[in-house]
């Protein structure tokens, strides 16, 4: 099998093996087939004639129910398998129709109305229709709900964000779902939110097949059954992921390709050397600096992603010693964002000030931010009492992610900065599903990670990662801010968009005085795919649709 070699790639050490694993020797794997098409084995099978894309991609997913997850990884193969009342245009976050093909607004705002295609079968068989909209969306909101699956507590925290809290919470705005008919659902809110509808295009809130939900339990999060355009076959952990297509999907002549695997190879320069060889399709990761010599390339196809996120240091401030704000604020200014840009961007990043791209209503942009000064970070490092310097952790991400190609070498520059004010780093590695898991329960004192928009609302930035009622969840700062928290649930309900930008603005100053974190940068992420590849566009959000992609 051609992934069976590309897991070779990922576990070599050094570019001999990596080269020599790349080799030609006297297996099958990865070879063409005499009419120069390649062979593919899944699940045992061997079909010569199935087009067969390869995704590789730098880490695995961590779940497939997707509202319990905000990893990118995870989305962007729920997004095959699953579908959302509604849906993105292909390279902008305009609405289109997904499963509902139209949709009516109250005029005061609280009511919504859906409705449904007709006709439409999840992969299971079974019907998709109106009440299991409302049995997707009643588990996301009810941590009592026979289908809200966690080993404890609440799972489905991106709904939490996203509308306001749980069944029963004072900011919840889902007041009632309502079955009118088999394809007609209706949500009636308590308050106005005015990002409603693009969270019912998001990849969190697809809809799963209710009899799948049944029948799997727990282990719908290894077992995702909807009505998207390709259906789940297996999932080998830290390896691969394989989809093929669903015969009765809704649209005539779509998907294109016959089976879609999802590849982990962990290092950029290996995910290259395969995408050169023929053993991939298409490679997300793509290192800036390697961007020139694929646009050279005749063989490959150069894309840019829009400029939709920012990566970022975040410290624990519930933890010390960087519980300390004058401590926080030193390091913020021994960080020197804009080497790091040069050095690892290639023209393809620019250095971070706040926590939402410039782009996005609400941007503060008086806010100076905390600029690289080292006289100033020893002046703020003494007044905190580490004039002889003091040790901290820096957990370091282990796969490449569109807002940070190279996060290894990141943390080695954060490290020798530090090293200038007397701030000594241990830099401390976890495989990706265990970083994310043991951030998300703030065992770190500072970590790396980043931010992609998926909705193009800024409440998806701020208040994600930075209100207080998220700490344990996408909140890895443990940052908790009265103040703002209320600026952020203020502006989540405001329907005139000037009060919203007012609010968003003063908690982002808020926020850069608090120093949760260091943004650092704000990429615009560059991948590759072959040239026989046709009709792929990448999404600002990451998780983009390959209903459409056809190989040459």
């Amino acid at each position: 099998m051609r992934f069976k070699k590309l897991l070779l790639l990922s576990l070599m050490a050094t570019l001999f093996f990596i080269l020599a694993a790349c080799s030609d020797d006297d297996s099958n794997e990865g070879k063409k087939s005499d009419d120069g098409k390649k062979s593919e084995e899944v699940s045992g099978n061997t079909d010569g004639e199935d087009k067969v894309l390869i995704f590789a991609r730098g880490g695995d997913s961590e779940s497939l129910d997707p509202g319990s997850t905000s990893d990118g990884e995870s989305s962007r193969v729920t997004r095959q398998v699953l579908e959302s009342l509604l849906d993105f245009e292909a390279e902008t976050f305009e609405l289109k129709p997904g499963l509902a093909h139209d949709w009516e607004v109250s005029d005061d705002g609280l009511k919504y109305t859906f409705y449904l295609e007709e006709g439409v079968t999840f992969h299971d068989g079974t019907d998709f229709n109106a009440e299991a909209v409302k049995i997707n969306f009643e588990r996301f909101a009810d941590p009592e709900h026979e289908y809200a699956f966690a080993d404890d507590g609440y799972v489905y925290f991106m709904y939490e964000t996203m509308f306001g809290g749980q069944k029963g919470d004072k900011g919840h705005v889902v007041d009632e779902i309502n079955v009118v008919n088999d394809y007609e659902v209706e949500f009636v809110l308590n308050k106005p939110l005015g990002f409603f509808l693009q969270n019912m295009a998001m990849t969190y809130f697809p809809i799963t097949s209710p009899a799948a939900l049944e029948e799997y339990g727990a282990t719908i999060n290894e077992n995702p059954v909807g009505t998207g355009p390709f259906k789940f076959v297996s999932w080998t952990k830290d390896d691969s992921i394989v989809l093929e297509k669903f015969e009765d999907y809704r649209k005539e002549g779509l998907p294109k390709v016959d089976k879609v695997i999802f590849e982990v190879i962990p290092d950029n320069a290996a995910r290259l050397i395969a995408l050169r060889s023929g053993d991939i399709d298409i490679m997300d990761g793509l290192n800036p600096d390697d961007a020139a010599g694929v646009e050279d390339d005749e063989n490959l196809t150069l894309y840019a992603r829009a400029e939709n996120n920012f990566g970022y240091v975040g410290f624990n401030v519930q933890k010390d010693p960087v519980s300390d704000k004058k401590l926080r604020q030193a390091i913020s200014h021994a960080i020197d964002r804009d080497a790091i840009v040069d050095a690892l961007y290639a023209g393809y990043g620019t250095p971070a000030v706040n926590p939402l791209p410039p782009n996005y209503l609400g941007y503060n942009d008086e806010i100076e931010g905390f600029q690289y000064d080292l006289e100033k970070a020893k002046e703020l490092l003494a007044e905190a009492g580490y004039e002889d310097g003091v040790k901290i952790d820096l957990w370091t991400m282990p796969v490449a992610r569109p807002y940070m190609p190279d996060p290894e070498t990141v943390s080695e520059i954060i490290q020798n900065n530090l090293a200038e004010i007397g701030v000594e780093i241990n830099i401390v590695r976890e495989e990706w599903a265990p970083y994310l898991e043991k951030t998300m329960n703030g065992e770190h004192q500072m970590y790396m990670l980043g931010w992609s928009g998926t909705n193009g609302d800024p409440d998806y930035f701020l208040s994600s990662l930075l209100h207080g009622n998220n700490i344990g969840d996408s909140n890895r700062e443990f940052y908790e801010n009265k103040e703002v928290d209320r600026l952020l649930d203020e502006a989540k309900v405001a329907v005139d968009q000037d009060e919203r930008e007012a609010m968003y603005k003063e908690a982002q100053a808020l926020i850069a005085e608090d120093v949760p974190m260091v943004p650092l940068v704000h990429s615009t992420p560059v991948m590759a795919t072959s040239s026989k590849v046709k009709h792929y566009v990448p999404h600002p959000s990451t998780s983009e649709s390959l209903e459409e992609v056809d190989i040459e």
